[in-house]
Parts: structure tokens; sequence; C-alpha cells
């Protein structure tokens, strides 16, 4: 494998670590709310999928020659997205826009809770 193609692979993996990181958070909204069993198989679905897509990407890119630092790039790239999707959170300018929306989706998410336990203190008394 020729140095050209090596750092293409690099980049690739380090790229497809942020896709795996974006990927994995739509997954962790789609599944939080399930039970466990079906936590568990979509889980393992889409972790399939993930690793089944990477290895066709080297395989179309340098005819599925793995390597440890390819893996190693991907965590490099998931790992670091971590960072800069943080940072850029803390440095948004409308940070009280996305605070307002936060404090609103936990209110209309417990207000389902607040309901049913309403409901039942008027039931008792």
């Amino acid at each position: 494998m020729t140095a050209s193609i090596q750092l293409i692979t690099l980049a690739v993996s380090y790229f497809y670590g942020f896709f795996f990181y974006y990927l994995y958070k739509i997954n962790y909204l789609i599944i939080k709310n399930k039970r466990r069993f079906y936590q568990s198989l979509i889980t393992i679905l889409f972790m399939y999928n993930i690793v089944l897509i990477y290895i066709i990407i080297i395989f179309k890119i340098n005819s599925g020659i793995f390597h440890i630092y390819f893996f190693i790039m991907i965590s490099l790239g998931f790992f670091s997205n971590i960072k800069l999707t943080k940072k850029m959170l803390n440095n948004v300018k409308c940070r009280s826009i996305i605070e307002k929306v936060k404090k609103k989706c936990y209110t209309i998410k417990n207000r389902g809770d607040q309901n049913k336990t309403q409901s039942n203190q008027k039931r008792t008394s």
C-alpha cells in the first residue's frame, strides 16, 4: 500500500469517526425511551451496520487492508468530535435560547408525570 493511499485511508477513518459520533447520538435519541431488550437489539444492529459500512469503505479505498492505526484514527475522530461539540455549545451566542428549549423539553417530558400524580391525588381525596 502506497503512502498516499495510507494518508487517504487515515483521513477517511478520522472523518468516519465524526460520522460515527453523529450516528451514535441519533441512535441514542431513538433508543433512550425503549425497553432494555429493544435497546440491546437496536444497538447490536447499529454496530453491525457501522462496522459493515466501514469495511466496505476500506475495501473501496485500499482493497481491504486493515491496520490498527485506522481504528485509532476512528477513535480519535470520535473523541475529538465530542470535545469539539462541547466547545461549540459553550461558545454559542444564543446560549439562553438553548437553555429555554432544554427547560421546555424537560417540563414537557415531566408534565405527563405531573398530570398522572395530580389525577392520582384527586382520586385519593
